[in-house]
């Protein structure tokens, strides 16, 4: 298999580097639904995109899934790390607190990749899907 997760240990990485797996496979999956649901105009599909994959979107997110008490213990601790991480750069669209609540949810999402809990993963991304599909004038950043 190309993606050999057994070189990897999530728990070892930094939670900037679980971030910046979990930016591409959320990513990934976020597409793919944007496809799936029938839009497929370019801009169209950038500006959809940003409802689920802005810094505003993934904080929102990642506070439902706190405030709905589905995350583990061990998946509340990569979260907690995730936010504390220590960024060089923050985006100039959002605020510093916004960014790193963003941060711990895209931490999260790599370290579920990464330690091969693909199902898991899928059941927290489609949680996320279901929050912004309903409510998404609320969640768009």
């Amino acid at each position: 298999m190309l993606l050999d997760e057994q070189n990897l240990d999530p728990k070892q990485l930094n939670s900037l580097a679980l971030a910046y797996m979990g930016d591409a496979v959320f990513e990934t999956y976020v597409r793919h639904h944007l496809l799936q649901s029938g839009k497929v105009r370019p801009n169209k599909l950038h500006r959809e995109g940003t409802m689920y994959v802005s810094a505003k979107a993934q904080s929102k997110i990642l506070f439902q899934l706190l405030d709905e008490g589905i995350l583990t213990e061990e998946e509340r601790a990569v979260v907690i790390r995730g936010r504390n991480a220590k960024s060089a750069t923050v985006p100039k669209n959002t605020d510093v607190q916004t960014y790193r609540h963003s941060t711990a949810f895209e931490a999260l999402m790599g370290y579920l990749f990464l330690k091969g809990e693909i199902g898991r993963m899928e059941e927290l991304i489609q949680e996320a899907f279901s929050y912004v599909d309903g409510t998404t004038k609320g969640v768009s950043g």
